[in-house]
């Protein structure tokens, strides 16, 4: 947890996302050798590899991407254990999932002599080093992604009271029918607007992280307070899609979100925007690892020197909207990148992120219980 929570403070920006400055053009290739060549399997989150950036790596490399978008940890998880590790060279787990990989040994150390970490960020870096050295063996994971979930609404239909939103804000009568969430996350949202509320004791949201028997009372009441409002939730999302056309399409004029999706909608200039919420946005850092059965090695190291470039990295965020472990991506990125940022996370919003607790394997089904009933009520 130290080096989770090292990273959703100030410290986390240090030269990814203060001095940005603008740069325009295609992505910098440079004069980089075709030392390699044949194809990479990759099993990422669906909205991670943008077409130009998969292009411009395919052309700089000679390596073709064979690319499997997911939306949930859960969905890796599973693929990796029905395959047995095998079928793919890279994966992509969420930093707080470490407890439940561990025991699985479907995951192996990175060749750290392969990889230059010279443009990461140091605390994100940590997580790799503290929480996934599995028995002291080495690096099982990567940070690549950064980003937060908080609050998105339609700018066209809805605005929260005094200008900050609240996680609370979806379970109001004024937007019954119109809201939206992911099931596990948008009932941990609940809890922490309780707290604020005083509808329950503070900080029992993170404390019930410690034990089962802590947990249980929490969520109890935490889904209670669900059900009683379901009739708010006009849908569920399991990906990046799903939230966009949700707010799109779908008649949603405010929900629970993770920041890419509204802020790529809100570049592209729709009427939608994301800000982090009263109690605290919560954050994470998505990853790389190197499956037991990844059979492209010299393909994966060259991917990992793409990825890890600013100028790469940089064009990326501008696409996918979320934020990169790449000190100096922002500098690449576009002015509305820059401003996108800065709307999302005003004033001590930075410092007051919320970092998701690693979750044991106890936790995750737990909460998968009281998320079944909620969603099936």
């Amino acid at each position: 947890m130290d080096a989770a929570r090292s990273f959703t403070r100030r410290t986390i920006l240090q030269g990814a996302a203060a001095g940005v400055a603008l740069a325009a053009g295609p992505f910098v290739i440079g004069r980089q050798a075709l030392s390699s060549s044949g194809e990479i399997d990759i099993m990422m989150w669906s909205d991670y590899l943008p077409p130009d950036f998969i292009a411009a790596f395919e052309k700089s490399s000679g390596i073709k991407v064979n690319y499997t978008g997911i939306g949930s940890n859960e969905e890796i998880i599973d693929k990796m254990k029905a395959a047995k590790g095998r079928g793919f060279d890279i994966i992509s787990p969420t930093n707080v999932r470490a407890l439940q990989w561990y025991p699985l040994e479907l995951v192996q150390p990175f060749d750290m002599t392969r990889v230059d970490t010279s443009t990461v960020n140091p605390a994100m870096l940590k997580i790799g080093e503290v929480e996934w050295n599995f028995d002291g063996r080495g690096v099982h994971w990567l940070p690549h992604i950064w980003g937060t979930e908080a609050i998105a609404w339609r700018t066209d239909k809805w605005s929260p009271e005094g200008g900050i939103p609240s996680f609370g804000d979806i379970w109001q009568p004024e937007v019954k029918g119109k809201t939206m969430g992911r099931p596990h996350s948008m009932m941990l949202g609940a809890g922490l607007y309780m707290e604020a509320a005083g509808l329950m004791s503070p900080g029992s949201v993170w404390k019930a992280y410690a034990s089962e028997e802590k947990m249980r009372p929490v969520w109890e009441e935490i889904t209670t307070f669900c059900i009683e409002r379901k009739s708010n939730i006009k849908l569920f999302w399991n990906d990046a899609d799903t939230q966009k056309n949700g707010l799109l399409t779908e008649g949603v004029i405010v929900g629970q979100t993770w920041d890419g999706p509204p802020l790529a909608l809100k570049t592209q200039g729709e009427p939608v925007t994301y800000q982090a919420p009263q109690e605290g946005a919560l954050a994470w850092v998505d990853g790389m690892s190197l499956p037991i059965g990844a059979k492209n090695i010299d393909q994966i190291y060259e991917f990992l020197k793409f990825t890890f470039k600013p100028e790469s990295a940089g064009k990326a965020i501008d696409k996918h909207g979320y934020n990169s472990a790449v000190v100096g991506a922002d500098a690449f990125a576009s002015a509305q990148y820059k401003k996108n940022f800065a709307e999302a996370y005003p004033g001590d919003a930075l410092a007051n992120l919320n970092p998701w607790p690693s979750e044991p394997p106890w936790y995750a089904e737990v909460r998968t219980e009281y998320r079944d009933k909620f969603v099936n009520a």
